[in-house]
């Protein structure tokens, strides 16, 4: 039985959304390449983009993005570092009006939060990175990427660098970041 069959075996027998997310993790982190012992897990070895804080509202309302640290295009943390991943849940939450969305300075449309600090080596996938995410807040949760900040009429144009969402995150953190266009996570 393959890994992922057994996944799904043992998600239709637990029904808990806790137990589903935490077997999706565990397939989406098996990797199998050519050439490697069946089973066996690639681990990722690219530098990755990382974000921090750049601001904390007492509101709830957080911004996060690159600083002089992050680099988009190639990734500026050797994924051998331990650093939590941000996670985005996207619910179509409207922009405050302290907050003035721009391509540089997006809104996310919902809440971000993050994970306990793991290995960049653990994601070797976009596939792994969401399901850390889900396992950690629920359904619907992924890792947050680049683009994510939403500007314009209907927050219809995605922008980049930082973007605005709910949540408290602390200060002083570096997260891992995904981003969509550059080999700058640690799967590339």
């Amino acid at each position: 039985m393959s890994v992922l069959a057994w996944v799904r075996s043992a998600a239709r027998h637990r029904k808990t959304a806790v137990t589903t997310a935490v077997l999706t993790v565990v397939a989406a982190s098996v990797a199998v390449t050519a050439g490697s012992p069946a089973g066996a897990v690639t681990q990722a070895t690219h530098t990755g983009l990382t974000w921090r804080v750049l601001d904390q509202r007492a509101n709830g309302e957080v911004h996060v993005g690159g600083d002089s640290l992050s680099d988009a295009y190639t990734g500026d943390t050797p994924a051998s570092a331990s650093l939590p991943v941000l996670c985005l849940y996207v619910n179509g939450s409207a922009a405050p009006s302290d907050i003035t969305p721009d391509f540089y300075d997006g809104w996310a449309r919902g809440w971000v939060g993050l994970t306990p600090a793991v290995s960049g080596t653990s994601l070797n996938s976009r596939a792994a990175a969401d399901a850390l995410c889900a396992a950690n807040f629920g359904a619907g949760w992924r890792e947050a990427e680049f683009h994510d900040g939403r500007y314009g009429s209907g927050l219809a144009s995605a922008g980049g660098w930082s973007f605005w969402a709910n949540g408290a995150i602390p200060s002083g953190t570096r997260f891992w970041t995904a981003i969509s266009d550059q080999p700058a996570n640690p799967w590339n």
